[in-house]
């Protein structure tokens, strides 16, 4: 710690910091742009400036960009001196010499760092009565708009961009105050994150596209503190509602998992909430869908399920509390997992190898701090985003150890540490079995089946630790690269092994389980990573229940005839004949859900069920962090969440437990005694009845307007807000004005600070956790005395099949991830149905790119174009998962190529 003296008051502050930080963290008011906490600081734009003196004794004291001043002991500084007051003054004038000054139309309008430093310099009036620059705006993409003319040269755009997202297509032209901060030509940003652009600008050139589109005053939402359900890595979010339509999310703070920023599939993967395709009403099917109302639906779901033998079929993308009523409802012994045998056999597995494993899952903050990444079998930017985000970052650390701090650079001077480090990285290993983003930053690259992924894992953990088995067959470039890859970790203070469910193999998953292990064993601080498909995928495994082939039995078989299907498309998880028998066998179809698809056409009972924005629940993401989302606003009668179906379905059929529940806390008590694994649950949240001063907490700010005109057509007088039973927070603005518990931060605001800027007053330190610790709770420990240290589960090298080739399953960040493809933005970022083959397997064949390659898989026939790749192994292909036109198919299987129409393609092309 140093003592340093603010205006010859003393106060205490870690010692390193820049003085910029120390003072935000102190709660102090001093403007700046240039400067982020995620990214250092550059000194681009002067407005931090300060009064810094030499000592107590100095009274003329000199002009510093606090920004680039590092603290130390008995520093005095003066932040109302009057000449830094003027000078910031000064600069915010320059620095608005060709702004627009369109607030007024501007979106961000009421919610702008650019507004907020304004006021807080004094800058009144503008000075400059000439010409002001004109540029022509770009088209980016359906995520982004673009402004130029509001530009304030801050770099932060580029500096977010290029350096710490790794974008390729966004820079800055031209020099001095001639510049443009855009593409080279217009076109769709190519990166996964632009979407984050939104909120690093501190003006309004980049703004929410989709907001555009439905646009409301950000001040005007009613918000609630939520969770994104497009992945399993659990990123903290705030939904934002008008007049009952979600309509826009924006980056909720946690220090531990996502930080400042998001993927842009959670940014803008939401709007499927306000999809057409929307159930508003329950329906009853006789010989045509009827709706219905709520009583009458809720009798015809009970008498069906008192009338049969039941087995429910729950959701990884539904709440655990969701999934807990309906095992509850049809008895443990009749639950089961709503996903693939494959996908819960991987999930299962995942568990236990972090349940009984020595390595402890790092959160994404600690996967930053990472020195030395192995990653087997898994292509991140598409399938766990902001892990990839996290990795990028982590490739710095070893530069940053043996290069900065030994030149004696602070790792916030952000334009130096560039300098210095120039293109050095830190070591990063592949293995997967195509070329993914990441590759251009890796130390070296594996691309192979994922048993020859797996082999290269064991062999790693087998140089590592000599009890780890070893493996045989390895060619010489295989075995030197898991000999340079075991040093390079051992060599680590901070090794990290990242795997996952999406390569369809559990081989995988023990291989890296191995490594960990075996790094353990030496007694080294690794750290095991392990992504899931969804939301709730840890949540749904630690529950427990049975596979879904079981319950296609226990139907077919005459064991069951109701089914009652949790958010679930069933279609997605197995073959169509299959599904198709399952409900042709069934005598009664309940289905709980908030979009219509192809097991809803086959419901006999279909419900309503809120979707996020419209719930309460609690999700489970793949470290087992149990995370608390909010209702955002309350819906009609006819729409609910899933687990108030079947809790109220469940008091009238008389459910021995269930009624003897009368809240949403009561359900989850009882889930926390009946799994013990998940009574973290209670502390992810204050209770019910939890208050401030007396108060509840507001989802809309002070500065909500409107409300008395909102219903003024249906009535003058204003109604009575609903109630909210399930948890301490109103629907109105009316409440404790002050900080709520971290976990129910509804949005970010102080005065003075009306932008995400706000984040820094709700911080321990500027950077750091939240006032009160970040959200969430850990369900999962590594187990000191690992039960089982070493798998001997070595497969054999894979064998290409003459006339056959073996499918793995490709993921895109836009299209694989079922709800967010439904969102008309993502939608138009989905990529055309395809095949991935070899270049070499191509030439075999006689086929070109865009030419139609011709399979099947279990029965399934597919005939998709031909894209070529030169990283896919021989004898395998890759089929992209979940996008629209490709039946579903449980993969990595083989595929027997259709001769025939092969000759035919070939002869038709040849002619």
């Amino acid at each position: 710690m140093a003592t340093i003296y603010i205006d010859n008051v003393p106060y205490e502050v870690t010692a390193g910091k820049n003085l910029l930080e120390a003072c935000l963290t102190l709660g102090f008011d001093l403007p700046y742009f240039c400067w982020h906490p995620a990214m250092g600081s550059i000194g681009a734009c002067r407005q931090c400036a300060v009064k810094v003196y030499r000592d107590e004794n100095d009274k003329t004291g000199k002009l510093f960009m606090s920004c680039m001043e590092q603290v130390r002991d008995n520093l005095h500084i003066s932040i109302a001196d009057m000449e830094a007051k003027e000078f910031r003054a000064h600069v915010i004038g320059w620095l608005m010499t060709n702004h627009p000054h369109d607030c007024a139309v501007c979106d961000e309008g009421g919610s702008c760092h650019l507004q907020d430093m304004t006021v807080m310099t004094g800058h009144n009036y503008r000075q400059y009565r000439f010409d002001k620059k004109t540029y022509v705006n770009q088209y980016l993409g359906p995520f982004l708009n673009h402004e130029m003319n509001r530009c304030i040269q801050c770099y932060r755009c580029v500096r977010y961009y290029k350096d710490y997202a790794g974008g390729k297509d966004l820079d800055v032209f031209a020099a001095h105050n001639h510049l443009y901060f855009g593409r080279h030509e217009d076109g769709v940003l190519e990166s996964e994150f632009s979407g984050n652009l939104a909120e690093v600008c501190p003006t309004g050139v980049f703004t929410d596209k989709t907001l555009k589109q439905h646009y409301t005053r950000k001040w005007d939402l009613t918000t609630a503190p939520s969770v994104c359900h497009h992945c399993s890595l659990g990123c903290n979010i705030v939904a934002g509602e008008r007049y009952g339509s979600l309509r826009n999310i924006t980056n909720r703070y946690n220090g531990e998992v996502n930080g400042y920023f998001l993927c842009d599939r959670g940014r803008f993967g939401y709007e499927y909430v306000n999809s057409l395709s929307r159930i508003r009403k329950s329906l009853i099917r006789t010989q045509l869908p009827e709706a219905t109302d709520k009583y009458k639906a809720l009798q015809a779901a009970a008498s069906a399920i008192k009338a049969g033998r039941v087995i429910g079929i729950g959701s990884p993308r539904a709440s655990v509390e969701s999934n807990f009523v309906l095992r509850t409802l049809v008895g443990e012994n009749n639950f089961h997992h709503g996903v693939s045998d494959v996908e819960h056999d991987l999930a299962e597995l995942a568990l236990r190898i972090l349940r009984t494993g020595a390595a402890r899952t790092p959160s994404l903050k600690e996967v930053e701090k990472a020195d030395a990444v192995f990653i087997l079998g898994e292509d991140l930017t598409n399938t766990a985003p902001m892990l990839a985000l996290a990795v990028r970052q982590s490739v710095r650390q070893q530069p940053l150890l043996e290069q900065v701090s030994k030149a004696n650079i602070p790792v916030w001077q952000d334009a130096a540490v560039r300098a210095l480090v120039q293109t050095e990285k830190g070591p990063l290993f592949i293995a997967a079995s195509t070329n993914t983003k990441l590759d251009e930053l890796a130390t070296a690259t594996f691309f192979d089946s994922p048993d020859a992924i797996a082999r290269l894992g064991f062999a790693v953990a087998h140089f590592i630790h000599e009890e780890s088995p070893n493996v045989n067959g390895l060619t010489e470039q295989e075995e030197a690269l898991a000999q340079q890859i075991a040093m390079t970790l051992l060599a680590a203070e901070n090794p990290l092994i990242i795997s996952g469910t999406f390569s369809g193999s559990d081989r995988v998953l023990r291989a890296s389980a191995n490594i960990a292990n075996a790094l353990c064993a030496k007694e080294k601080a690794a750290g095991l990573v392990l992504t899931l498909p969804e939301c709730n995928s840890m949540g749904l495994a630690m529950l427990g229940g049975h596979k879904l082939e079981s319950a296609f039995e226990a139907v077919l078989n005459g064991y069951a005839d109701t089914i009652v299907i949790l958010e679930n498309d069933l279609y997605r998880r197995a073959g169509t004949e299959r599904v198709k028998q399952l409900f042709a066998a069934a005598k009664q179809v309940v289905v709980l859900d908030h979009l219509h698809h192809a097991t809803t056409e086959q419901a006999h009972i279909l419900l309503a069920a809120g979707a996020f924005a419209e719930a309460d629940g609690t999700l489970v993401n793949n470290e087992g962090r149990a995370q608390r989302f909010y209702q955002v606003y309350p819906t009609t009668e006819d729409i609910q969440e899933s687990w108030r179906w079947l809790f109220e379905i469940g008091t009238i059929v008389a459910h021995d437990q269930i009624i003897q529940w009368e809240s949403f806390e009561d359900l989850q008590k009882a889930m926390a005694k009946e799994i013990p694994p998940l009574q973290g649950v209670l502390a992810t949240a204050p209770p019910a009845d939890f208050r401030m001063a007396g108060q509840k907490i507001p989802r809309a700010p002070h500065r909500f307007s409107g409300r008395t005109a909102m219903l003024a057509n249906i009535n003058v007088s204003e109604p009575k807000p609903p109630e909210d039973p399930d948890n301490p927070m109103t629907y109105t603005m009316e409440g404790y004005r002050g900080q709520p518990p971290s976990s129910m931060i509804p949005f970010f605001w102080a005065p003075g600070w009306n932008s995400a800027q706000a984040t820094n007053k709700y911080q321990q330190e500027v950077g750091g956790p939240l006032r009160g610790g970040d959200p969430g709770v850990r369900l999962i420990e590594p187990d000191p005395i690992p039960e089982e240290i070493f798998s001997m589960a070595v497969p054999q090298n894979f064998q290409p099949l003459p006339d056959h080739l073996f499918i793995l399953p490709l993921y895109h960040i836009f299209g694989s991830e079922e709800l967010s493809a439904k969102s008309p933005a993502v939608a138009e970022r989905i990529p055309k149905p395809y095949v991935a083959i070899n270049s070499d397997d191509a030439l075999r064949l006689k086929l070109e790119e865009g030419q139609s390659l011709s399979f099947s898989i279990e029965g399934i026939a597919y005939e998709l174009p031909v894209k070529l790749n030169s990283t896919i192994p021989s004898g395998t292909a890759g089929l992209p998962i979940g996008l629209p036109a490709i039946a579903y198919t449980e993969l990595p299987a083989w595929a027997i190529l259709n001769k025939q129409i092969q000759w035919k393609q070939q002869h038709q092309t040849t002619f």
